[in-house]
Parts: C-alpha cells; structure tokens; sequence
C-alpha cells in the first residue's frame, strides 16, 4: 500500500482569541494512525489515535468521539497533556467559484492537493483548553484540507479574515515529473468579490523573502509583510509519516496589499493573521 494523508483545517477567530484544529488521517504502508493537532495564540498539542477511531461519512469527521463537520466542531479529549473540550456552531460557508487547484485537480502524481472548504462563516460556541475557555460569539472562521503524501518542501501560507472579506495565499516549491517549479494559489475576497491568484491563471512570484512576498497577475498584485514569523510546532507529513516539524504562528500580525493597476484595493494592518513560512 502507498503512503498518504488527508487532513481538515478549522481555524476560529474572535477579535481576542484563535482556536484551530487539525484532524488528520496517515498511511505508511501498512502502518496507518489519525491525529488531532490544536493550536492556540500560545501554544500546540498533537494527540495520536488508532486507525479504527477515525470515520469519515460524507462530510462529517469522528476521531474518537470528537466531530468535525459543517454544522462545527464537538472536542472531548483527555490525554495526558491536553484536555480539550466544548463545542462551537459554524454558520452558512462561503465556498469559492471553483476548486483552488484549477486544472491541477485532474494532474496525477501531484505531491499534494488542496482545498478550499469555506473563505469565511461565523462561529458561535464555547471550547475549553486545558482550563482557558476559548469563547466565540458571531466570530469568524476558515476551512481548507490538504490530502497526498508529503507537504511541499518550501512554502508560504498566510490567511486572515476581516470584517469586509477574507484571503488565503500559499505559494510552494512543487516537484513534479522531475523538475520543480513555483505553485501559487490564492483568493482575496472583498466586499462579495472573489479575486483568484494562481499559476494557471499567470501570477508569478515577484518577491518571496522573510520580511516581504510579492505575487503579481497581470493588473493585480498581492504584497504581504510578516511582521512576526515565530510559531508553535506542528507535526507535517513526509511520505504519509508525521515525521517532519513545521512551525505555525496562528495570530501574528502581517500587512497586506492588494492592488489593481497600481490602485490598492485592500491595504490591511492585521493583527490575528495565520502564517506559516516554510523556506
């Protein structure tokens, strides 16, 4: 049997407080386990489940008694360095026009493929971490997966909601067929609007550097600043195997611009944005 993982990306965000989760499932051979990993503004846990915890029905994920799904999310774990527990309601997701892999949905081979499940939704619920109640009251929340056999090498991936839309940007060094190239995909989402940036529609890399990343799509062009880069560990896979350490800062502050021949669209200095930067 092949190596493989599919994992679910909850990220919740009030104005004071972060919350995501990560369910995740893994196969090497014929070893196979599921996860759960959680992050918050300070810290993050990583919590190992056998395989026959793990059931997928649709849309609805279980590990072990806790449920993930569209209608939210459902914890109950006790383990030794985590306790976890509480529930948030989700509210209506708004999905993107298309898949974000564009035409690479139907490439085979590709070391890993994303998705997009929800720009933006509310979020209404209370969970508690190891004693600290994380409280959402009509906050806001993102969805995305990822499924294959390893995580890109190098990346970027950056998210962030505000109060007139949301955006995602991930850029990844990506093999394929023996050579590499530079993968874009992004959205921006503003005032109902839906911006795509992607390889197959033309954006190119202009700049990707720790203290600055450029992507630029004939008239558009998305800058983004990090302004901290620091993170907590997360586990990542490298041949289905969680083996590999990547670092995720889940509300750190970072810049952005978003502009349209040269007249910005979007200029935001957010606090609470997601960023991992792998390279």
């Amino acid at each position: 049997m092949g190596s493989y993982f599919c994992g679910w990306y909850f990220r919740c965000q009030s104005e004071r407080q972060t919350l995501a989760v990560i369910p995740s499932v893994h196969r090497t051979g014929e070893s196979k386990c599921c996860a759960i990993q959680l992050i918050t503004d300070t810290q993050s846990f990583h919590v190992s489940f056998p395989y026959p915890d793990f059931q997928k029905r649709g849309h609805q994920i279980t590990i072990a008694g806790n449920r993930f799904g569209k209608a939210g999310i459902a914890l109950n774990i006790q383990g030794p360095d985590l306790h976890a527990a509480g529930s948030v309601r989700f509210g209506s997701f708004t999905p993107i026009r298309y898949d974000i892999m564009g035409p690479f949905r139907y490439v085979p081979f590709m070391q890993c493929r994303h998705s997009v499940y929800s720009m933006h939704h509310s979020v209404n619920g209370t969970i508690s971490v190891n004693g600290m109640p994380y409280v959402f009251q009509n906050a806001v929340g993102y969805i995305e997966g990822d499924r294959g056999h390893s995580f890109p090498g190098k990346y970027l991936w950056t998210q962030c909601s505000f109060p007139d839309g949301a955006l995602m940007l991930s850029i990844a060094d990506i093999p394929f067929c023996g050579f590499h190239f530079t993968g874009i995909i992004g959205v921006v989402l503003l005032d109902g609007k839906e911006y795509r940036l992607a390889t197959y529609l033309g954006a190119k890399a202009v700049k990707i550097a720790a203290d600055e990343i450029t992507v630029r799509q004939g008239r558009f062009v998305l800058t983004v600043r990090p302004q901290d880069r620091s993170g907590h560990p997360l586990r990542a896979p490298v041949g289905g195997a969680m083996v590999r350490t990547i670092h995720e800062h889940p509300c750190c502050r970072v810049c952005f611009r978003f502009e349209e021949g040269g007249n910005p669209l979007l200029e935001l200095d957010a606090p609470n944005a997601a960023l991992e930067y792998e390279c």
